[in-house]
């Protein structure tokens, strides 16, 4: 048991190394282009700049590498089986795909109130592109690159020597890390720019969104579908439907009512397992 778990902690910060730098080959170059200190052909720099520069996959790629590695076929098929499944009580898709929503569209209302300014909501009035947006979340902005490796495969592992909470820092620490060049890049949206000036309140935010991210993960038996629909309704309705990085004076109401949030989780759920109730699955990570 003492040899699996060194082997399991050493397979963890293999998974950080080359998630980091996968993501980062690319990210790197796209920053210092952005900053001027590097020059390339158009046709890279269109690359780097278009959504389809394989950057983010860098957690999918180390999840999948070392499953392989450590678990054969066998195991690469069972990290996708869980990309699919939805074998958890219907309730929990009330705050996998409202909780964001609700969190984005409150903190809008609020600074409206106190005479903030309202960034554009056409998407919001409009159906279609909600769906269109939602899709394009999931499989181009984010979900589908990263939740194998972030909850998939990091969480199950720091989980095996870590509480619920803990785990949930150091993965969040790290998750905030690796967006880092981002911030000096162009053309990835005002909450990059914003996180440059305000980084250290960027980390905290994406550390406490961690925090619901296990939650979710967690209470739905390890479900990577749950954390993929979850990602994706992050994303759009932060950045799509109550954009609130477009207004600054949103952010620190965005980030109290995610604050509010975990406390509330943390109190009633608990930091140990973040669990009510009975039976969730807690196999090792080898199991699939």
């Amino acid at each position: 048991m003492m040899k699996q778990n060194k082997s399991e902690n050493r397979n963890l910060w293999l998974f950080f190394f080359i998630a980091f730098v996968f993501s980062w080959l690319f990210w790197i170059p796209k920053a210092l282009i952005a900053q001027g200190l590097l020059s390339a052909p158009s046709i890279l720099v269109n690359f780097l700049n278009s959504p389809f520069n394989p950057a983010a996959f860098g957690p999918f790629v180390a999840a999948f590498y070392l499953t392989y590695r450590s678990s054969g076929k066998m195991g690469v098929i069972e990290l996708l089986k869980r990309g699919i499944d939805f074998k958890f009580s219907k309730v929990w898709f009330i705050p996998i795909l409202l909780l964001m929503p609700a969190v984005t569209g409150g903190a809008l209302l609020i600074s409206k109130l106190l005479g903030g300014i309202t960034p554009d909501l056409t998407v919001l009035y409009s159906p279609w592109l909600i769906v269109y947006w939602f899709f394009y979340m999931l499989f181009l902005g984010g979900p589908l690159q990263e939740e194998f490796g972030w909850r998939g495969y990091a969480l199950d592992r720091l989980q095996l020597r870590h509480t619920a909470f803990t785990s949930s820092v150091i993965l969040g620490f790290m998750w905030a890390v690796w967006h880092f060049p981002l911030n000096f890049a162009s053309g990835m949206g005002p909450q990059y720019s914003q996180a440059l000036s305000l980084f250290i309140g960027s980390v905290i935010t994406i550390i406490l969104l961690s925090i619901l991210f296990t939650w979710i993960y967690n209470n739905t038996g390890r479900s990577i579908f749950a954390t993929l629909l979850f990602h994706a309704s992050l994303n759009l309705s932060t950045f799509k439907l109550f954009p609130v990085f477009e207004s600054q004076s949103t952010v620190p109401y965005y980030s109290l009512l995610i604050f509010i949030s975990v406390i509330t989780i943390l109190i009633i759920w608990g930091p140990k397992r973040m669990v009510r109730g009975r039976y969730v699955k807690t196999t090792s990570p080898n199991s699939g």
